[in-house]
């Protein structure tokens, strides 16, 4: 559906009932490049983009058909003298700590830009407000309202990209924590945010650097310096956030690390304490063969006139010394 459409003239805004008979208008005006026209979408069938989009700004099909299915990666195209622009704005959710991505598609052309918005994680609303009271940012036409746009998009993921590094050395910290819960689950689960933050901004580095060396539409000099500024953000966040997933997988490693070394401990303890059950055992073993000729089962001694046998009890003792025996054994060799 259409959320909102106007016209900008000069940096202020006009109404635009009619979006053919206004595209019209300017387009006998083609000398002013701060004349032009902005729509804005939410979700649009493709009956909207036919009907209403299409057939008045000539998009190209193919643009259309991805504006309309979305799930598309980001990216900068050009079809004859529109641009098609796939931008991917997130939000971090603080009850979840998990980052949500949304999709925001622009068709940027003479005197019209279009805007399709999927998902929570791209309004634009208060960003068209904000550029509605800058005029000097309006007349720099289609172009300028993409600049912002982009340039809000980065400075949201710089805001992000302080929140997982919160998350990053919570984590961090708490694998070197004896005392901490935490699991691989919660490590791998902060890298996926960070794999999702990498494919939404990654591919935006080396189109904006085009558009800042001139490779794109003829932009005057303010504008490439504005671009050039969110360029240069955008590569801060790309070093900051490669940085954060290097660390990640170093700290899943150590984790997995600390992992396998509580194991082998618990296994060296599980280990210590069958030998020495094994032991006693063994010995109770042979006794229970039933031998009828064996020098314990008649070692006695007189006492008082009353013999008394005294093979069972040395046995038992035996078993309780050998016992204690393997148990400092294994205290001093760290298994205990």
């Amino acid at each position: 559906m259409i959320v909102d459409q106007a016209r900008y003239t000069d940096g202020q805004r006009q109404q635009c009932e009619d979006l053919g008979a206004t595209l019209a208008q300017i387009r006998q005006r083609d000398d002013d490049p701060s004349d032009f026209v902005w729509v804005g979408l939410k979700d649009p069938s493709p009956a909207t983009f036919s009907h209403v989009v299409s057939d008045e700004m000539n998009l190209h099909d193919l643009a259309i058909e991805d504006a309309v299915t979305g799930d598309q990666r980001a990216k900068f195209e050009r079809y004859d003298e529109t641009w098609f622009v796939v931008l991917k704005p997130l939000r971090y959710l603080d009850e979840t700590s998990d980052v949500e991505t949304g999709e925001l598609m622009l068709f940027v052309g003479p005197h019209f830009i279009v805007t399709t918005r999927r998902g929570e994680a791209s309004p634009l609303g208060d960003l068209r407000r904000r550029l509605e009271s800058d005029p000097d940012q309006l007349r720099h036409g289609p172009w300028g309202v993409l600049h912002l746009i982009v340039d809000s998009i980065v400075d949201n993921y710089l805001a992000i990209e302080d929140e997982l590094q919160i998350d990053l050395e919570q984590i961090e910290a708490a694998v070197f924590n004896p005392a901490s819960t935490i699991t691989s689950e919660d490590i791998y689960r902060l890298k996926r945010e960070v794999l999702e933050f990498k494919r939404a901004a990654l591919p935006l580095v080396r189109p904006l650097h085009q558009l800042v060396r001139g490779e794109g539409p003829d932009l005057d000099e303010e504008l490439r310096l504005q671009l050039r500024d969110v360029a240069d953000h955008l590569s801060q966040v790309i070093d900051d956030i490669e940085s954060m997933d290097r660390l990640l997988s170093d700290v899943l490693s150590a984790h997995l690390a600390q992992v396998g070394v509580e194991q082998n401990r618990d296994m060296r303890k599980i280990s210590a304490w069958v030998a020495m059950a094994a032991l006693p055992t063994m010995i109770a073993g042979i006794y229970g063969m039933n031998f009828e000729v064996m020098p314990e089962l008649t070692a006695s001694v007189d006492l008082g006139g009353r013999e008394v046998y005294y093979g069972y009890f040395v046995v038992l003792a035996v078993m309780v010394l050998a016992c204690l025996g393997l148990y400092r054994l294994f205290k001093r060799s760290g298994w205990l």
